[in-house]
């Protein structure tokens, strides 16, 4: 079980190697913590993940051990039967036999309904996959709210004492009668409400940290190396890749395609419930009055058991021999007439079935679709609002610095130049939530594509690089 763990835990962690976001990390920790080792330790911390792998062990055992469906079956029978009479003479005997029974054939419902347990098993395990994926995606999801929250905090502790200097200044220029009372008093407001949304967002920052503790399984938060890439653009397929990976890779469509053969397979098995099936018997014994058991006999025969809503029964068969004399022959028939008449909307109800979940795939495959073009077109607009509040932080920088022209020119007040590195500050931030939204939006695109992260960027190279050979 720990081997198939750690398997499917590496398949799992394998993408979070090539993440555009992430760069080549040595030994955990040795350099910081960085986004795969993040989604590692996520993965390995869970319990609900090891609870699944573990029952998922044993599921996998359990239909192993079914494939004693197909070997013979063999009892063993001991008696003794001792009888004191006063009339006749005293019997002691004693009997041991050897049954055995095999199925010859039933019509594939064995084969079909051990095939469909091992989709399940099959299913199972890519759920789990899928499972330990959305573990390693929260955490790096935290890791990035981590590193969001750090980001601003340092913008806003930037403006601050940007601030309490112009506020220092204004405080002797007050002194000087140079400024009037009221803008000093503006300008002691600006810089408190500026502690305290330093305060919130510190507040905010501690959450985000216990909930990456939380999450990666440990009571300190090492260094984080990774940092948010602001400058960073995706590559990203066209509509029509996008539409096509995610007919072919999406998970929740192969979900119902699992779902489809699932009920295809029960239309099988209720068509075939009417075909009789064969098995064979066969009977060894031994017995006598005193040991050693000096009489034996043996029988073999063949049982056809056939089952329909209207008539159910078997019909059994043998021959043997009791040596050195006697030879047997027995033919025993069974009748059971309307045993289950409701059983016979068995395959009506088998076909509904598999209408419905033919119609439920007609419908998901829509909504994919329709979910693959709009994640295309959400990440180039996201792309083209980072581009957007990149340009918007250029120009706030040029206004500050006019506006610190202005104030040397006695154009502006300095009231004017506190609010002017405000709204710079707040360009800053609007950059980093950009660039937060397109990581999101580009890890949701993949997600439902069933990509690792990073690899639609790298399907996208590759299909550049295709299109131009």
């Amino acid at each position: 079980m720990r081997r198939l763990f750690f398997h499917i835990c590496f398949l799992t962690l394998a993408p979070f190697l090539v993440c555009p976001e992430s760069l080549e990390s040595p030994e955990p920790f040795s350099s910081g913590l960085y986004f795969t080792d993040a989604a590692r330790m996520a993965v390995q911390a869970s319990p609900e993940l090891r609870n699944e792998y573990s029952a998922l062990t044993l599921r996998e055992g359990m239909w192993a051990a079914g494939i004693r469906s197909y070997l013979p079956r063999v009892s063993i029978t001991a008696s003794e039967d001792d009888r004191l009479s006063e009339v006749s003479p005293d019997s002691f005997n004693k009997n041991y036999s050897v049954n055995m029974e095999q199925l010859l054939w039933d019509g594939g419902r064995l084969s079909l309904s051990r095939k469909m347990e091992r989709a399940e098993l099959k299913l199972a395990g890519s759920n789990l996959e899928r499972m330990a994926s959305d573990i390693a995606d929260a955490a790096v999801a935290a890791y990035r709210d981590v590193l969001q929250g750090r980001s601003v905090l340092l913008i806003q502790e930037e403006t601050i004492l940007s601030l309490e200097e112009q506020l220092r200044v204004l405080t002797q220029e007050a002194g000087l009668g140079l400024v009037r009372p009221s803008d000093l008093l503006e300008a002691e407001i600006t810089v408190a409400l500026a502690a305290i949304e330093i305060l919130s967002l510190s507040m905010s920052l501690e959450e985000s940290e216990w909930r990456l503790m939380e999450k990666l399984g440990i009571e300190n938060l090492p260094p984080l190396s990774e940092r948010i890439d602001t400058e960073r653009s995706p590559k990203l397929p066209d509509v029509v890749m996008a539409r096509s990976l995610a007919e072919s890779r999406n998970h929740d469509l192969a979900v119902l395609r699992h779902s489809i053969v699932r009920r295809q397979t029960e239309l099988k098995i209720a068509s075939r419930s009417w075909v009789p099936s064969l098995r064979l018997s066969g009977n060894f014994a031994l017995s006598g009055q005193y040991y050693p058991l000096s009489r034996y006999s043996w029988s073999i025969g063949l049982i056809v058991d056939f089952s329909s809503p209207w008539l159910s029964g078997n019909t059994a068969t043998s021959f043997g021999w009791d040596p050195p004399y006697d030879r047997n022959a027995r033919i025993q028939q069974t009748v059971t007439p309307a045993p289950d008449p409701a059983a016979a909307f068995s395959v009506r109800s088998a076909r509904l079935a598999l209408a419905n979940e033919l119609t439920r795939y007609e419908t998901t495959l829509r909504e994919v679709h329709i979910a693959a073009e709009r994640g295309v077109r959400m990440c180039s607009l996201l792309d083209r609002r980072r581009i957007l509040a990149r340009e918007a932080l250029e120009l706030e920088e040029q206004k500050f610095r006019l506006a610190e022209l202005k104030l040397n020119l006695g154009e502006i007040t300095r009231i004017e130049l506190m609010e002017a590195r405000l709204d710079y500050a707040k360009r800053e931030a609007a950059l980093i939530e950009a660039a937060v939204a397109l990581l999101q939006a580009e890890r949701e695109l993949e997600r439902l594509l069933d990509l690792g992260p990073g690899e639609l960027s790298l399907l996208a190279k590759t299909s550049d690089k295709s299109g131009d050979i």
